[in-house]
């Protein structure tokens, strides 16, 4: 455990149903090798070691640089804060604890931590599009990861609950994987939010509209995420090296920010009013001032603007934006913007990740009735995904 959760006594033992928004799975290195379609197996993503001897994640036969030898920090909820500045090589196995690729300690973690189910997503699947430019290798690699997700939920399908993850480079091959994944047993879709993951399109591009129609069709909420890259948005302003660190990790968030914003300054929201959208990673404090300035620029620039709502208005309709633990004014965004839009998430077992974070959750939404509390810990998750209630 990297910080301790002080005891709340107060903690109403009542609270209902606790989903985890936002949990991760850490992908067993053979996944895609044993999952993806025959004719793109020698193309699979994969671990293997460079001449050097460092671990790598080979995309496409390519490596991604920016994790050589440190593939474990994708995991990683097991070191002490800055442990990892202070290690040498640190290996995709070292970081991942068996609560990340096995579902029955993952069941375990859910139970010690008071967990009733959890939304699952990928991790070594938050790093390669941006590294891929063939749509139907992007198609096959997020099928094979779907197929070995479904099975992995399958263990225990109340409570391990599988997120699709989807590519946009092939958005022929995206609705019907949408379709496919659906019948399989997934309930939402994962997007990157890096524009090279769509082709540089907008998502508003006539192309995609099979996909979003398909999702809104099967009810599956879309979800923008945290990406990790070899050239992050920004870098020619962050500077390099240690410099650069803090940076980049604090500006992950930014990526997901802008994908939403512009979700609905594109119109996207207008052309597709039954889509559902979740905000993950980039915490939520930012949400309500966010609101208030694009309504407030609404107002200058309606004329001109491909929707005919104020832009908060879109987000109370369609979306739903998923708060940190360990952020200071969750029960003021809360009261501010309403219950019925905020959850929460664990993000286990990222290295920016802690244990014991539902009693925090809980302890920031202490405060609030009982009501409110109920919907963020988990009514929340379990309407807008269209989840089994008992």
């Amino acid at each position: 455990m990297k910080k301790e959760v002080s005891d709340i006594n107060n903690l109403d033992p009542e609270i209902g149903p606790v989903v985890d928004a936002d949990g991760h799975v850490l992908e067993p290195a053979d996944t895609w090798e044993k999952y993806i379609e025959p004719k793109y197996r020698d193309r699979a993503i994969r671990i293997a070691r460079d001449d050097a001897g460092k671990e790598v994640l080979l995309i496409d036969n390519k490596p991604m640089e920016s994790l050589r030898g440190q593939l474990g920090a994708l995991g990683g909820i097991e070191l002490e804060p800055g442990e990892l500045a202070t290690r040498g090589e640190y290996t995709y196995a070292d970081g991942s604890p068996p609560g990340g690729y096995d579902p029955h300690a993952r069941l375990k973690v859910l139970d010690e931590e008071g967990i009733d189910r959890v939304l699952l997503y990928p991790t070594i699947g938050i790093c390669w599009e941006g590294n891929v430019s063939d749509g139907k290798l992007a198609t096959a690699y997020t099928q094979a990861y779907n197929k070995w997700i479904a099975d992995f939920c399958r263990t225990d399908p109340l409570r391990l609950v599988p997120i699709a993850h989807i590519s946009l480079l092939d958005p022929e091959g995206a609705a019907l994987e949408v379709e496919r994944a659906r019948k399989d047993g997934c309930v939402g879709i994962y997007l990157s939010p890096d524009v090279a993951a769509r082709g540089g399109r907008s998502l508003t591009d006539p192309a995609f509209r099979r996909f979003f129609e398909t999702a809104q069709s099967l009810e599956m909420p879309v979800g923008f995420h945290v990406v990790v890259r070899d050239k992050p948005a920004f870098s020619d302003i962050s500077g390099s090296g240690a410099e650069s660190a803090l940076f980049f990790f604090a500006f992950l968030a930014i990526d997901v920010m802008a994908a939403f914003t512009h979700m609905i300054s594109a119109g996207v929201f207008e052309m597709y009013p039954r889509l559902k959208c979740s905000v993950l990673e980039a915490g939520g404090n930012w949400i309500a001032a966010w609101l208030d300035r694009m309504d407030h620029k609404y107002e200058v620039m309606k004329n001109v603007t491909p929707f005919k709502l104020k832009p908060s208005e879109y987000f109370y309709r369609q979306c739903l934006i998923s708060m940190d633990p360990d952020e200071s004014m969750t029960a003021q965004v809360v009261e501010h913007i309403g219950a019925d839009y905020v959850t929460w998430a664990s993000d286990y077992p990222h290295i920016d990740a802690s244990m014991g974070v539902a009693r925090e959750i809980r302890s920031r939404l202490s405060s609030l009735p009982l009501e409110s509390q109920r919907k963020v810990l988990g009514e929340n998750i379990i309407r807008f995904y269209g989840l089994p209630e008992s």
